[in-house]
């Protein structure tokens, strides 16, 4: 069994709660500060539980399967440890429409007392699902007397909603356990909450568009390094490639006009909230272009504030 494949063995699909790590204070003593949630959500076999280990592993207090309703519980017990649990993560599941009625009636509740929380959906392509799913030889819990694949299309249906308002959408069907717990701990292991991240993503059209994307833009307007046989075996990492780029009509006003649009956006995201966004920039391959653009693009963004990871999806593939 790979790694990829083992995030589908480890999903809970039962129905009752959890603890998986730490404690509450003894007594009843006063909160001392509200405790940071976050709620990790997604498709089953996305790697839920892989994600919920990472923070575990990162000191983080953690629930499997969770009722909605208690959620608001949960986070007034953390309240009431005297600070010894000053992180909570919750894992959700499918369970219905009334399910996710709960759900958004909790957010609701934890809004109004200012609790600081954060939705994580876990994502993944039908393919890499089926996959998982076949060679654990477990069921999809939505499929009944179906296929695997009418599963998860019932699956990503109720969904759909929750994905739409996540804060931050990891898609794990070519990442491994390994890669996964990379990207969870770039974006959770840091002491303090950064105001913006931004993860700027590479990527190859001919491979498909990157479904965790917030922002999608094109660099095949520029002419291609991979005709130019002298630069055909190198990255956008390479001096030679990157200049190439960049010495053709348009590249460098490109660049700065896609980073001026960019300080708009992030001010916008800022004042809405939003902490994560996922910025994707495509060539043919993901190997020249794209690369080099991403690589240009990360240091303006940081220079404005913003914490930037750099992920170049398919620079190694042929």
């Amino acid at each position: 069994m790979t790694e990829r494949e083992s995030m589908t063995e480890h999903e809970n699909h039962g129905d009752g709660a959890q603890v998986k790590t730490g404690t509450t204070g003894e007594g009843s003593a006063e909160a001392t500060a509200i405790p940071e949630l976050v709620i990790i959500s997604g498709m089953s076999g996305a790697g839920r539980s892989t994600a919920a280990k990472c923070l575990e592993d990162l000191g983080w207090f953690v629930v499997d399967n969770l009722p909605p309703a208690l959620i608001p519980t949960m986070v007034d017990l953390g309240a009431r440890s005297q600070g010894n649990v000053a992180r909570i993560a919750v894992v959700v599941d499918v369970r219905g429409r009334r399910f996710f009625d709960n759900l958004r009636e909790s957010l609701a509740d934890l809004a109004a007392k200012n609790v600081k929380r954060r939705v994580l959906f876990l994502e993944a392509s039908d393919e890499a699902l089926v996959r998982r799913f076949e060679s654990v030889r477990r069921p999809h819990p939505l499929q009944g007397d179906g296929r695997i694949v009418d599963g998860i299309a019932a699956e990503r249906d109720l969904l759909r909603e929750l994905r739409g308002d996540a804060d931050l959408v990891i898609d794990t069907s070519s990442l491994n356990v390994h890669e996964l717990r990379a990207k969870m701990d770039a974006q959770f292991a840091g002491e303090e909450e950064p105001e913006l991240r931004a993860t700027v993503m590479s990527f190859g059209y001919k491979y498909g568009l990157p479904v965790d994307a917030d922002l999608v833009v094109d660099c095949r307007f520029l002419p291609n390094p991979h005709w130019v046989p002298e630069l055909r075996p190198f990255t956008g990492l390479n001096e030679e490639v990157s200049g190439y780029v960049f010495n053709q009509p348009g590249a460098k006003e490109f660049l700065d006009r896609y980073a001026e649009l960019l300080q708009l956006i992030a001010a916008g995201y800022r004042r809405e909230g939003k902490r994560y966004v996922t910025i994707a920039i495509g060539c043919t391959g993901g190997k020249h272009r794209s690369v080099a653009m991403s690589e240009r693009l990360a240091p303006r963004l940081a220079a404005e504030g913003v914490e930037t990871v750099i992920v170049h999806r398919d620079m190694g593939r042929e």
